[in-house]
């Protein structure tokens, strides 16, 4: 079964996702049987910043007893063999924020994209906060593409894996991001800091809550509806 838990935002190094971390980590274990999990931390969005890995470390070692790993590429030259090794011992990868163009199009320079795919054909967990969670759907509602655009946030291509369209920071971005959808959209999916939509085999199946919520917005005759999307 593939499985997508996506992040719309929060501060790992404050713990304001823990709820959402505990449940990323019960997926883990439940992965990994009998052995330690293993986690495999990508921060490619924060062009490798090291803080936020020793950060996501402290919380999935210290708190939940995973033993973590990291990617990293945008810095150094990419041993892809060396890389696969970490991808296969994997039960959960985890991707960090930052910006969502430059991680999409880092990952099909390096040769990260394939790992990607490969890992989530496998049943490996796939996990991610604001940039990590986005960058599955097919339209992204991200301040990343602003050089392009000359926007603060703009609609952007994302990898395509999930067919839809979706905002992080939905709390943030809402009157912005509702307006696109109710002028451009049937259907769009708006996540909250703190809040986690989770997908099976492509299909949402419900939510996670850290304090946030997570909504499906439909427009119906010009109007724009919201239901919340029930925590699991």
């Amino acid at each position: 079964m593939k499985k997508i838990v996506a992040i719309g935002g929060g501060e790992l190094r404050e713990k304001t996702t823990l709820g959402i971390d505990e449940y990323i980590a019960k997926l883990a274990k439940e992965r990994a049987g009998d052995r330690r999990a293993n986690a495999l931390f990508i921060p490619t969005a924060s062009h490798d910043f090291m803080p936020y890995y020793n950060t996501f470390h402290k919380v999935y070692t210290g708190v939940f007893n995973i033993k973590t790993d990291v990617a990293l590429t945008v810095f150094k030259d990419v041993d892809l063999a060396r890389m696969k090794e970490k991808f296969l011992k994997a039960d959960v990868i985890y991707v960090g924020g930052g910006d969502t163009v430059f991680m999409i199009e880092s990952w099909k320079r390096t040769g990260l994209l394939p790992l990607l795919q490969d890992a989530y054909e496998r049943g490996v967990i796939l996990a991610g906060l604001s940039a990590g969670a986005i960058c599955w759907f097919s339209d992204i509602y991200t301040d990343s593409a602003a050089e392009l655009t000359g926007e603060q946030y703009a609609m952007f291509s994302g990898l395509g894996w999930i067919k839809g369209v979706i905002s992080p920071h939905y709390g943030a971005r809402m009157l912005d991001f509702d307006k696109i959808v109710c002028y451009n959209y049937d259907c769009a999916y708006g996540i909250e800091d703190n809040a986690a939509i989770v997908l099976q085999d492509g299909e949402i199946v419900g939510s996670v809550t850290s304090g946030g919520k997570a909504w499906k917005l439909e427009r119906k005759d010009g109007v724009l509806e919201k239901t919340e999307i029930k925590p699991i």
